[in-house]
């Protein structure tokens, strides 16, 4: 753990406040306020922030359809998502984008994206923007980040794009969350390589790193390396495997009947990243239970601020039809 107090601080106030966004809308989808598809990342916290915490205001990422912790990690506004989520006039996205379609491009999150796959070319061409801009005054690339699924992985578009950003080079990790599940369906039976996900990008020709994801230090480390071999101008691109966990449905409403008796008590008992956060760091002498528990509180009541300034804000108007259809060139 190469972290003072202050960057372990910040680490754990955004994995917790992942957590608790997510907890939060699972319980308010049941009242049928929020219209559209949600998928919820709880469990997977530690890969977003491990990857995030290292990125610049320059970098970018892409995101998937279970976007809202790439969004979160990458500095998005807590009660900007919800209203957007909510479907208000005054989201990130005007209400438009919903939870599979989040954006916002001064804070370098480039979209969550409702296509499978869809991602990965959009970062590999930004990623060719990054690196025509050139190196920073320390000879650093900007990176993109494009994060898929064990899904993903299957698409003609993540192998066409990881081919095209080896042979430009482009400053692009590939981030694979292999959560073990493509919607309902084992990666056991749909992945064709031995369940690794990591080979099928070294086949391409790029370097490959693999580490747990359920484990926010071992993620953390493992991008330090990753991002310090892609930010080198000339070395191209390189693809990240996390093994991590899915604590609820591939959406909501989900009845999970391909999980097996007892499986999502057991990854929470077993492969939560909060509580091998908590132990890590609290054994090491680091950080105390009673200085993560106000961090606990202060989530908590941002989370429920957010809820209902959702709840209050306006909706959008037939007179909004019409706009933000088409940017103006």
């Amino acid at each position: 753990m190469q972290m003072n107090r202050e960057a372990l601080t910040r680490a754990y106030r955004q994995i917790k406040l992942i957590r608790e966004f997510e907890e939060r809308l699972h319980e308010e989808i049941q009242t049928g306020e929020i219209a559209g598809f949600t998928h919820l990342y709880c469990g997977q916290e530690a890969v977003a922030v491990g990857v995030c915490e290292h990125l610049t205001p320059r970098d970018k990422i892409v995101s998937t359809h279970r976007g809202h912790g790439h969004c979160l990690a990458k500095g998005c506004d807590v009660t900007g998502m919800m209203k957007e989520i909510w479907g208000s006039q005054e989201g990130l996205c005007n209400g438009k984008g919903g939870s599979m379609h989040i954006a916002d491009i001064e804070k370098g999150m480039l979209g969550a994206n409702g296509i499978v796959g869809a991602g990965s070319p959009i970062g590999v061409g930004a990623g060719l923007a990054l690196k025509i801009d050139g190196p920073d005054s320390e000879g650093k690339l900007g990176v993109s980040i494009t994060f898929s699924g064990d899904g993903a992985c299957n698409q003609g578009t993540t192998f066409e794009a990881m081919n095209l950003a080896v042979v430009t080079k482009a400053p692009v990790v590939f981030v694979f969350e292999n959560n073990h599940y493509s919607e309902h369906t084992g990666n056991s039976y749909a992945v064709g390589t031995s369940n690794d996900i990591a080979s099928r990008a070294e086949a391409f020709g790029m370097k490959v790193w693999r580490a747990d994801g359920t484990d926010f230090f071992a993620v953390h480390d493992c991008m330090r390396d990753v991002l310090e071999y892609v930010r080198a101008p000339g070395n191209g691109p390189a693809a990240v495997e996390f093994d991590t966990e899915r604590f609820f449905g591939h959406f909501e409403g989900d009845p999970q009947r391909y999980r097996g008796p007892g499986e999502i008590d057991r990854l929470r008992a077993t492969r939560d990243c909060i509580r091998k956060f908590r132990e890590n760091v609290t054994t090491a002498g680091l950080l105390s239970d009673a200085d993560l528990d106000v961090i606990d509180t202060e989530t908590l009541d941002l989370i429920e601020s957010a809820v209902q300034a959702s709840r209050a804000a306006p909706r959008p108007t037939p007179a909004n039809v019409l706009e933000n259809v088409y940017i103006n060139y």
